[in-house]
């Protein structure tokens, strides 16, 4: 094991346990860690490959000013079958591509970084954005599996986006199995 995972792990022991709580959607096929109770939102949108309706989850901070991340988020949709899936080698790159760079885009933001991961066996995105002229920072993971794309993502005020409980929540984050 890495210095530097150790060295996480240590401290995410050390910090208050008390507020985070496991969040199960079993609709959604996933849990995670969260430090509050989760609103739910489901949206229809138009597209050009027809309707569809994208699930979100999130919790926002009351206290900005103390708050380690103001915002904390995971949602999915569901792809036709066809359009794209997580097999789909010549159409990922371009999936990921569109997506992240549609991401800064709708908040006016610059791409800081852009790297692909494997999650669960499944291909994904990780990257981070700063906007509102590089003070607040959003960080995100995209997963694609089979023909479900989740986003689960921090927003944090620039100079507190390096903070653990970024990590903590990202990496909480689990695709379920329609048993559990």
């Amino acid at each position: 094991m890495k210095l530097s995972l150790i060295i996480s792990a240590a401290i995410l022991m050390l910090l208050p346990q008390s507020k985070w709580e496991h969040f199960v959607s079993y609709e959604g096929r996933f849990k995670v860690l969260t430090p509050g109770e989760f609103v739910e939102s489901a949206k229809e949108v138009e597209t050009e490959i027809g309707t569809l309706t994208y699930h979100t989850f999130y919790f926002q901070e009351k206290e900005e000013k103390s708050a380690d991340n103001l915002f904390y988020m995971v949602s999915y949709v569901d792809y036709p079958e066809g359009s794209i899936h997580s097999d789909s080698l010549e159409l990922l790159p371009s999936f990921f591509e569109t997506t992240i760079e549609t991401a800064a885009k709708s908040v006016d933001g610059s791409l800081l970084y852009s790297s692909e991961i494997n999650l669960f066996d499944y291909p994904g995105r990780l990257w981070r954005i700063d906007y509102l002229e590089e003070k607040v920072t959003i960080k995100t993971k995209g997963i694609l599996a089979n023909s479900r794309y989740y986003n689960i993502q921090t927003i944090s005020l620039k100079g507190k986006n390096l903070n653990p409980m970024v990590d903590k929540f990202l990496d909480s984050f689990k695709i379920i199995d329609k048993k559990e």
